[in-house]
């Protein structure tokens, strides 16, 4: 990603008009999961989302940013994340599917990603899962004032490898405001104690992707869709989280 540059610190104003624009994501992105079964294209969750910016009068944020064609990301067994909706690719019973996704709401840009099971899905599945959206959690434990970069990508990693999972290197998280991606960028793994020092109104997009094998990628043919090299299953979750004197602010929630 190479971002580079100065964080943009956000005042409340901003914070909160980026809490309304993350709030509308996660609303899209739970009904997405509602309509998560066995049989269904992830082209119609393409359809859905479209549908419901259109509904609550936002745009789509990853519809033409840098040449994407749609407005989801949606991923699925070892699709590790930027996966593109197709007709011809059917859900089945236990898969899993990520849903990576953004609105722009006045002028601000929101940003999450769940993963979910489809039907009854394996235990390595259910555990990569729980484990995935845990790093997750502690990572945003991690997001406050004097905390560094790297205790939030050392919380990520520690979590995830205990499980003997991997994080993905290739891809992380990164700052998030009037543009989707600003700096920094947040690695999901690392040092405690190194990087950038975290100070009040930067907002952050962290995003744990983790693999049940390697952590290694490969780009499909379609220039977007990463994949694990092993074939393995991966699990992405993220949320926005504003860093306030008072702790971490979860923006991307209902």
């Amino acid at each position: 990603m190479g971002l580079k540059g100065h964080p943009i610190l956000k005042n409340s104003k901003e914070i909160e008009i980026l809490r309304k624009a993350n709030a509308i994501v996660m609303e899209i992105l739970l009904t997405l999961k509602e309509a998560v079964r066995p049989g269904v294209s992830t082209f119609e969750f393409e359809e859905l989302a479209l549908e419901l910016c259109e509904r609550k009068r936002v745009k789509p944020a990853f519809k033409g940013y840098r040449g994407y064609p749609y407005a989801l990301c949606v991923s699925v067994n070892e699709e590790v994340v930027h996966g593109m909706p197709r007709k011809d690719k059917i859900l089945k019973e236990g898969d899993i599917v990520s849903f990576d996704f953004g609105v722009v709401y006045d002028g601000y840009v929101g940003d999450a990603a769940i993963t979910v099971g489809v039907g009854k899905i394996s235990e390595e599945a259910r555990r990569l899962l729980e484990t995935t959206e845990e790093a997750l959690r502690f990572a945003i434990e991690k997001a406050r004032v004097g905390n560094k970069i790297g205790d939030i990508s050392h919380a990520i990693q520690r979590r995830v490898e205990r499980e003997g999972f991997n994080v993905i290197r290739d891809f992380v998280g990164h700052g998030i405001g009037r543009s989707l991606h600003e700096p920094p960028e947040v690695p999901n793994y690392g040092k405690p104690g190194r990087g950038l020092r975290l100070e009040p109104g930067l907002v952050l997009a962290i995003e744990p992707m983790v693999s049940a094998g390697s952590y290694e990628v490969v780009i499909l043919n379609d220039g977007w869709t990463a994949v694990t090299r092993d074939g393995s299953l991966s699990a992405h979750f993220e949320h926005s989280v504003a860093i306030t004197p008072s702790g971490p602010i979860i923006l991307s929630q209902v």
